[in-house]
């Protein structure tokens, strides 16, 4: 990369990568935020690592990320990918539905083998706090899925490419926003409905994972500069780079802008999109300082995210 990403996107790969390493080196912690699909792109064959390597210490995610890194692990096998899925027409897309493959972009992800088996077995945990009174953020039940070791047998890949198996092991906060539009989400939702469950509140809210985020970030913040990395856009970034505003201008307290400022997008500015948005909008906000080291890649994060990963855990 250092040899041949000399100019334009591909410099700022580099650029953005070096700026990592720095922020790292000074003592800095960085989230990572995760929209699109990122974890059905096997983001955890880098993402997992990073983790492990101490160079990620939190991660804002979308509910499809949470839950389609365990879909992966366990179904793996009865996935399937459909390089030409521009070429189907509704008849074959029909079709798909008919057999329970839910198509993202050119994979397919198993109705049975992944979701199903997985609501099988979390709904155990939902059933148990909500008998109880508890609740627990939508990281925190994924956390006691996998402690509970229900999934093992079920694996069927290499379990150090699950980044969620490795942010387990870390303890790592996971802020999932909007966790309700997700598969899971959906299906918790359906079973309240139902009377399976009584709560909808053993499920804490996003005005709760907002307060949660103003602690970490409240005690994350004492002791180092924290940066901010954003694959894509949406809910993933627009909900936690959120905090330091609310931090100094609601809460009106002392508190670090964020460090650093990463994002991988190929959205327009235009139409007052958040994605498009680039960073020095971002100062007007209150959220990032006219000296925050900022980037934007305007490409495939797909590519561009598992090139960056490398870079640093090869520096």
């Amino acid at each position: 990369m250092r040899h041949n990403y000399r100019h334009f996107n591909a410099a700022v790969c580099v650029d953005a990568a070096e700026g990592w390493a720095l922020h790292l080196k000074n003592g800095g912690k960085m989230l990572v935020t995760l929209a699109g699909a990122m974890s059905t792109a096997e983001i955890g064959v880098t993402l997992a690592e990073m983790i492990r390597k101490d160079k990620v210490h939190a991660v804002c995610c979308t509910g499809a990320n949470l839950e389609e890194d365990i879909f992966n692990l366990v179904a793996h096998e009865y996935y399937e990918r459909v390089p030409h899925y521009r070429n189907l027409t509704p008849d074959d897309e029909q079709a798909l539905y008919d057999r329970g493959m839910n198509r993202v972009t050119d994979t397919c992800i198993p109705e049975d083998e992944a979701i199903r088996r997985i609501e099988n077995e979390i709904l155990e945990i939902w059933s148990k706090a909500d008998k109880a009174g508890e609740s627990y953020h939508p990281y925190q039940f994924i956390y006691k899925l996998i402690e509970s070791k229900q999934l093992e047998k079920h694996y069927q890949i290499d379990p150090k490419h699950s980044w969620l198996l490795a942010a387990q092991e870390k303890n790592l906060p996971i802020f999932v926003p909007g966790w309700e539009d997700s598969t899971l989400g959906n299906i918790f939702v359906s079973h309240v409905i139902r009377g399976d469950l009584k709560s909808f509140h053993t499920v804490k809210s996003g005005l709760e994972l907002m307060a949660e985020m103003v602690e970490w970030y409240r005690a994350t913040a004492k002791e180092s500069s924290i940066g901010f990395f954003q694959i894509g856009g949406g809910i993933a970034g627009d909900f936690p780079i959120c905090v330091v505003p609310l931090i100094r201008q609601d809460l009106e307290e002392e508190c670090k802008l964020w460090g650093y400022f990463c994002q991988i997008s190929d959205s327009t500015t235009s139409f007052g999109s958040y994605s498009g948005a680039i960073p020095s909008e971002k100062i007007t906000w209150g959220k990032l300082a006219v000296d925050t080291p900022s980037f934007v890649i305007e490409s495939d994060a797909s590519i561009v995210a598992p090139l960056i990963f490398s870079y640093l855990l090869e520096s």
